[in-house]
Parts: C-alpha cells; sequence; structure tokens
C-alpha cells in the first residue's frame, strides 16, 4: 500500500484527530510501523504532528487544539479568544487562549500557537459546545470575562488590563455574579469581584 493509499484512507474516515495506535489497529500493522507511516506523511506535509501519538489533518479547526494538546486533562477556550468569538472585542488574538485543568503551558504548532492557563477543578465549568462539537468547548460570554479577572493575579500578569471589551446583549450579569460566587478561595473572589465591579462601573459611564 502506497502512502497515498494510507492518506486516502485516513481522510476517508473523517476524524478531527488521528491516534497512532487506533491507526495501527485500522491498518492491521504494529505501532512502530504505523507512526513511521505517519510520520512519512507528515514529511510530505499532508498531516501534522501535534503530540505523541497524536496527529491532525492542516485543515483541522484550530480551536479544537487546546482540548488535544491537554488531554487527558479536559479544556476550553477562553479569555480573549472567546471575547472575540462572541464580537466582545475587535482585535483577533494572534494566539489562541484556553484554560484547563492542566498546568499552565504555551504549545507551538504549525496551525496556531496555544496558550493554556490553569485554574481550580471546581472552576472548570461555563463552556459551550459549539457546532454539537464535543471537541469544540468555548467559554459563554461571561465565563470568558471572569476567567480573565480570575487569572488578573498571576505572576506573569497576562491578564492584568483588558482590552477595550463591547458586552452583546445576551450577557447576564445574574450568571456573571453566579460564577464568581463558585470561586473557592476568598482572598481571589474579592479581587475578582472588586474588578468586575469596577468593569460594569466603567462600561455604564462609557459614551
Amino acid at each position: 500500500m502506497t502512502l497515498i493509499d494510507v492518506y486516502n484512507k485516513l481522510r476517508q474516515l473523517n476524524l478531527p484527530v488521528l491516534q497512532t495506535q487506533d491507526i495501527a489497529a485500522y491498518l492491521n500493522i504494529s505501532i512502530n510501523h504505523a507512526n513511521k507511516i505517519l510520520s512519512r506523511i507528515a514529511d510530505a506535509k499532508q498531516i501534522i504532528h501535534i503530540r505523541r501519538g497524536m496527529w491532525v489533518f492542516p485543515d483541522v479547526e484550530p480551536l479544537i487544539l487546546p482540548g488535544l494538546l491537554t488531554f487527558p486533562s479536559p479544556a476550553y477556550v477562553s479569555l480573549q479568544t472567546a471575547l472575540y468569538i462572541h464580537g466582545m472585542i475587535s482585535q483577533i488574538p494572534s494566539i489562541i487562549y484556553a484554560v484547563s485543568v492542566a498546568r499552565t503551558r504555551t504549545y507551538e504548532t504549525s496551525i496556531a500557537n496555544i496558550s493554556v492557563h490553569h485554574i481550580q477543578p471546581s472552576f472548570f465549568f461555563g463552556y459551550e459546545e459549539m457546532h454539537n462539537d464535543e471537541l469544540l468547548k468555548v467559554a459563554s460570554p461571561e465565563k470568558a470575562l471572569i476567567d480573565i479577572f480570575y487569572l488578573s493575579q498571576t505572576k506573569t500578569r497576562l491578564f492584568s488590563s483588558l482590552p477595550e471589551v463591547e458586552l452583546p446583549r445576551k450577557f447576564s450579569m445574574t450568571k456573571a455574579n453566579k460564577i464568581i460566587d463558585q470561586i473557592s478561595s476568598g482572598r481571589r473572589k474579592t479581587v475578582v469581584q472588586q474588578k468586575f465591579s469596577n468593569f460594569i462601573q466603567k462600561h455604564k459611564s462609557a459614551p
């Protein structure tokens, strides 16, 4: 079987991600052999190796990458990237921001650069599956904004300032306040409450 034959078979699977062990079983070959074949296809730029045992096609939806890169820990797109998706900021972020229960880390891929930021498991909620795709999780408008305030005190200070934000009509103050109430750390909750209150006051007074 030629590489083209294998590539066509992989395309016919219509999967968002290819795992070496699954491809080995599908082609009835050893994992080592499957890895060599996939590596050769990747050399031809027809698939991309994103982490050990995991490959994607170049036309994959970039927003699913955070969940793949942090697997088995879950992740969802949030922060500036989610704000842009919801039309709350006008500038397209140069990287994809996400939050996860996994450790904070930056991933560089040929598709997109991913910036993943750790949150406590108890605060991992408030996302939606877009297009009914369990791999494509995006924070709600309320959670994306609160996640920025939540992470504003981290050592990197990456989220210490907020870009100009326009609240959409569907933004719910009630939902936002309920999200803040779920923060387990009393000190962090106070900081987030204050930042959110200051933001709302500034937003209301804007012309």
